[in-house]
């Protein structure tokens, strides 16, 4: 027994060593910029059996890998390559092969979450809001689901709803206690309760008259099969939030942007942490909703994240391994510079490449201390309307014998519970037969152990 407790001892202590992660994070990519045209994609061509043409676009699924000291580039996963459907005959000529391979890698063309979007039990959902003269408001919003794994448009899911639906959102994200979509809903019109009204404090329309409608931010849950959505929060809020996301735990956190204080220009790209008169963090900030009464219930007095960034879509998520780690891809800039007349202003986008006007970030978000991580810098520049953590949708978490959404010492100690007969199986949800040989044993620890450690 002596030798068995040192061995307890010898494992507890080698769990709590530290290695390097690798992180593989997926997110649907969002031009939401404007830019010179060299990202427009590749047109192909004609398809007379779809009586279509069809392009390559940027807009898809992609895929980055941290390692714990470098990123790689964004890549299209699954990968859209015009060989597999198409075969060239000249420059500008060629022959399609595979029709459904074409229309496959053309459907990415309406991948678009301009207003939002969110992923649940593999399927993307995407919020395209349409604008222009010719658009009706009662087909303001185009949503349409995607499978995250092979980027396939699922059928008929192609469908519009009408401007008094609301579905733009800072983002959407599902709470693993009750399996339900969320979002940080954008209301116009909003019908406020009485007891607010009421308030001889509140705000006035133009004409000085008290009103009962406003405009801002809402915490709401979203039925994705009807994408109607059910305000929890009776008042709204007036941040430029840019993400919304929810951790193991089910807790849920917004970012604003925090960009009026960012550096400008080129500038952006310096990793400086930015502090305000009284040496306090500055930039972004992070706040927590309760999902039951839609109410912030967490602040961070000691300051923002550090780093600034834009108004414009953006996203973070957790991964279930680590529920304090919020990872948050933004912008690094305000946006602005000195123009060619010397005068602070919005950098033209025709120089995106070199002005720096749109460089991002992964950062990593402590949400004990709201304090942000610059990780690294993304090349060329990529947004995204959603992001996930590539192992949280695997079906449960390999080693969580405990079942609560992460692999620690304490699923080391409860697999040696079991052998030391102080517990049964039937104590955890988890799978503690690790290795499937049909006994639990030290091998099993020692399987736990790799997967903390990276190692398996």
């Amino acid at each position: 027994m002596k030798k068995f407790t040192f061995l307890v001892l010898a494992l507890a202590a080698l769990c709590s060593l530290s290695a390097n992660a690798q992180l593989k994070i997926k997110g649907v990519y969002q031009q939401g910029r404007d830019n010179d045209g060299e990202l427009s994609g590749e047109y192909l061509g004609w398809n007379t059996n779809l009586g279509k043409g069809i392009s390559i676009v940027p807009q898809g699924i992609y895929l980055m890998e941290w390692d714990g000291t470098a990123l790689t580039a964004p890549e299209k996963n699954p990968a859209v390559n015009a060989d597999d459907f198409f075969q060239r005959t000249g420059m500008w000529s060629g022959v399609f092969t595979d029709d459904d391979k074409a229309l496959w890698a053309n459907n990415f063309n309406m991948m678009s979450g301009n207003s939002g979007a969110g992923i649940k039990d593999g399927i993307i959902t995407t919020v395209h809001s349409r604008t222009g003269e010719d658009v009706e408001t009662s087909e303001r919003f185009a949503v349409r689901q995607w499978n995250a794994e092979t980027g396939d448009l699922i059928a008929n899911s192609n469908k519009y709803y009408a401007e008094d639906m609301c579905l733009e959102s800072a983002g959407m994200a599902v709470n693993p206690l009750d399996g339900k979509m969320y979002g940080l809903f954008y209301l116009t019109a909003q019908q406020l309760p009485e007891e607010i009204t009421s308030d001889p404090d509140f705000f006035t329309d133009e004409e000085g008259d008290a009103t009962d409608t406003d405009a801002g931010y809402c915490i709401c849950s979203i039925d994705l099969e009807t994408m109607k959505i059910t305000p929890i929060t009776k008042g709204l809020y007036y941040g430029n939030f840019v993400t919304f996301a929810i951790n193991a735990e089910g807790r849920a956190f917004a970012l604003t942007s925090g960009g009026t204080l960012a550096a400008t220009g080129t500038e952006g790209t310096e990793d400086i942490k930015r502090t305000d008169i009284d040496g306090k963090l500055a930039g972004a900030h992070l706040f927590e909703f309760d999902l039951q009464s839609g109410l912030m219930i967490n602040d961070y007095p000691n300051g923002g994240t550090g780093y600034c960034s834009q108004a414009k879509r953006q996203s973070a998520c957790f991964s279930k391994n680590d529920p304090n780690k919020m990872y948050w891809v933004g912008y690094v800039n305000s946006g602005k510079g000195y123009t060619e007349t010397g005068a602070l202003g919005n950098l033209p986008d025709r120089e995106w490449k070199t002005n720096g006007k749109y460089d991002t970030a992964l950062y990593e978000v402590d949400i004990t201390t709201g304090e942000a991580t610059r990780l690294a810098v993304i090349p060329n520049r990529y947004t995204f309307s959603c992001m996930w953590v590539l192992e949280n949708e695997e079906p449960g978490l390999r080693g969580d014998v405990t079942g609560d959404g992460k692999v620690d010492v304490e699923d080391v100690n409860a697999v040696i519970n079991i052998i030391l007969k102080l517990k049964t199986q039937a104590d955890y949800p988890g799978k503690a037969d690790l290795t499937e040989d049909n006994k639990i044993d030290v091998e099993d620890v020692n399987a736990i152990i790799n997967i903390i450690l990276k190692l398996a």
